[in-house]
């Protein structure tokens, strides 16, 4: 299975921080925000990622990833993973910036992982079970109104998907973490855009639940979408915490 992280944006809400760097560059305590998603990749086993972001901030990963050369795999005898990069030239969705990854994607199964999120479950065994279909991970939040919501059965099957609706059927939001089985190229090729010219992943994942495939794993601990100023300190702050307990 190979993995592709979406690292693009203008990162309007974390202005002025974003003025002259990519907001999965920045700093959640110690480490880029990006650095948290390959980490979490790679930890359960995939060593094949592409990071699709703009043309302007491509440089900017390569300096900072190279090849892959800082992350080294625990479950082989690899020296380093594979980093290679995709450029989205327009923010016309994230479902789009998928498509970009598909020559890379070939005919394997693949993680999309949005790279401003960060996540403290071990997701290694929604990747390792992974068959066919879609998973989409689903974490518990206190304000459902603000997020693409998830409503599932007791069986963990997916009964219906909201967008940020005004009555949500449950407090399940959908995060930005999923799985797709090699169909996915040909679902993206189906949706048209939205009505703010994008290419919705949300859209996508219906086309899943109309087939019956798309299927929940829900997180138990903290999950973080670093998307304005107060998300990216408190992370930063709970990442000292957690780090220092550890030591």
């Amino acid at each position: 299975m190979k993995a592709v992280i979406l690292a693009g944006g203008s990162g309007t809400r974390l202005h002025p921080l974003t003025l002259v760097t990519n907001k999965h560059l920045l700093p959640v305590f110690n480490k880029p925000v990006i650095y948290y998603a390959i980490e979490k990749l790679v930890d359960a086993g995939i060593t094949k990622i592409m990071i699709v972001t703009s043309p302007h901030h491509i440089d900017s990963f390569v300096r900072l990833l190279g090849s892959g050369q800082h992350f080294v795999p625990k479950s082989t005898h690899a020296k380093q993973i594979q980093i290679v990069y995709g450029i989205q030239n327009e923010p016309n969705g994230i479902a789009y910036g998928l498509f970009i990854a598909e020559d890379y994607v070939g005919k394997d199964n693949c993680v999309l992982f949005l790279g401003d999120n960060i996540f403290l479950d071990d997701i290694t065994p929604a990747i390792k079970s992974f068959k066919k279909g879609s998973t989409v991970f689903l974490k518990k939040v206190p304000d459902p109104k603000h997020f693409g919501i998830a409503e599932v059965n007791n069986k963990g099957s997916i009964l219906s998907l909201e967008e940020k609706p005004l009555k949500p059927k449950s407090n399940l939001a959908v995060t930005g973490l999923y799985v797709y089985d090699n169909t996915v190229f040909e679902k993206i090729r189906k949706i048209p855009p939205s009505a703010r010219g994008e290419y919705e992943i949300t859209s996508v994942n219906s086309l899943y639940l109309e087939e019956g495939t798309l299927r929940a794993h829900m997180l138990k601990k903290e999950w973080f979408d670093i998307g304005n100023i107060d998300a990216l300190h408190k992370a930063s702050l709970f990442m000292k915490k957690r780090l220092s307990h550890e030591k």
